[in-house]
């Protein structure tokens, strides 16, 4: 039977652990801690991924991940009616341990009740939020699942991403000439002027239903008195659709171009590379149809819906694992105003349990 108090006490836990991006020692000790008080046999790969197994033919994959964004040390969970939150100082942490909760009391509670039950692969991914770090580095040799729930998305357990989209990145550095500002600015080549053209040659925003274009950040300069030499431009572009994927690879070359031709002089290094690619579920893939089959066992209708952001689950479908991303109960994730929805973490527990007895 699952224990709702164990639960939160398992999530609380847990949020107190600091485990932000890239320092998830502690976190991924705990889980393996706890893995193999339930009878895994859990590994880590060369990355430090977790892949916990039990044995068995074919087993069904649970995932999330260890790390948090920042603010992520020092959180304070605290129980306000249904809700788990911060102290308002920190993020809440349920992203991604509530996620990882929600495994755990699954597992403690089907073992307790001595369930039958299909065999289970934990998959616990490291610097998931940076940019799927930890799953582009996993070794998926040590990896039998074929199917897969990954629990890390807003909202309740069935709330399940349809798609999510590929994910590019881009880096500009430009290498202007310095001069003084009040002396000489004709003899220099301000970098920040030559960002500035730049980024009003690029498309902002939301361009349509599937894809977004940001330019994040720009850095450059060194004093006020002096033509800046040197700038930076990162951004991101994010599409559902390769047509408009090719497109807007195009639209940055071509405002390279005439940016290059308008400063000759001007040294402008480029990078543009995918971080993660789209995937998009068949609603008659067998895994889905699984997903699908437990929601409704436990009275919930499947809510499909588009993605803007990546999870672990786009390297998994690059690498043959039908996968499927379900609510977690967080709600406001990556800001200080996070917080878990007690009895939908309940519920996503429930569901959980139903898939495994499939």
């Amino acid at each position: 039977m699952i224990d709702k108090t164990r639960l939160i006490d398992t999530f609380c836990d847990l949020v107190r652990i600091d485990s932000e991006s890239g320092n998830e020692d502690a976190m991924a000790e705990e889980m393996t801690d706890r893995l193999e008080k339930l009878g895994f046999e859990v590994q880590t790969d060369a990355y430090g991924n977790l892949i916990a197994g039990e044995g068995g033919d074919e087993p069904f994959m649970l995932s999330g991940h260890l790390d948090t964004v920042v603010p992520g040390n020092g959180i304070n969970p605290i129980i306000d009616g249904d809700r788990i939150r911060s102290d308002g100082t920190t993020i809440g942490g349920g992203d991604n341990k509530a996620g990882l909760a929600i495994i755990l009391e699954t597992l403690t509670s089907l073992k307790e009740d001595d369930s039958d039950r299909i065999p289970v692969e934990v998959v616990i991914s490291r610097e998931e939020e940076p940019g799927l770090i930890g799953a582009h580095a996993l070794d998926f040799s040590m990896i039998q699942s074929k199917q897969a729930v990954v629990f890390d998305r807003e909202g309740p357990v069935n709330r399940i991403t349809l798609s999510s989209p590929t994910y590019i990145a881009f880096d500009f550095d430009i290498t202007g000439r310095a001069a003084h500002a009040g002396i000489e600015p004709e003899n220099g080549i301000s970098a920040i002027q030559i960002a500035s053209d730049l980024i009003t040659l690029l498309p902002q925003g939301r361009l349509d239903d599937e894809t977004t274009f940001s330019v994040g950040t720009v850095q450059g300069g060194s004093t006020r008195n002096t033509v800046p030499e040197s700038a930076k431009v990162t951004g991101e572009f994010r599409t559902m659709n390769m047509e408009t994927l090719d497109n807007l690879l195009l639209d940055i070359e071509n405002a390279l171009t005439d940016v290059r031709v308008k400063y000759p002089e001007a040294d402008i290094k480029d990078d543009v590379y995918p971080k993660f690619k789209t995937f998009r579920i068949n609603e008659q893939d067998p895994c889905t149809m699984m997903i699908v089959e437990a929601l409704e066992a436990i009275g919930l209708t499947p809510d499909f819906q588009l993605s803007g952001g990546g999870s672990d689950a786009n390297v998994f479908w690059e690498h043959g694992i039908s996968t499927v991303v379900c609510g977690m109960a967080d709600y406001n994730m990556h800001t200080l105003r996070e917080y878990v929805v007690i009895p939908e973490l309940v519920q996503a527990v429930e569901f959980c349990s139903e898939l495994l007895r499939a």
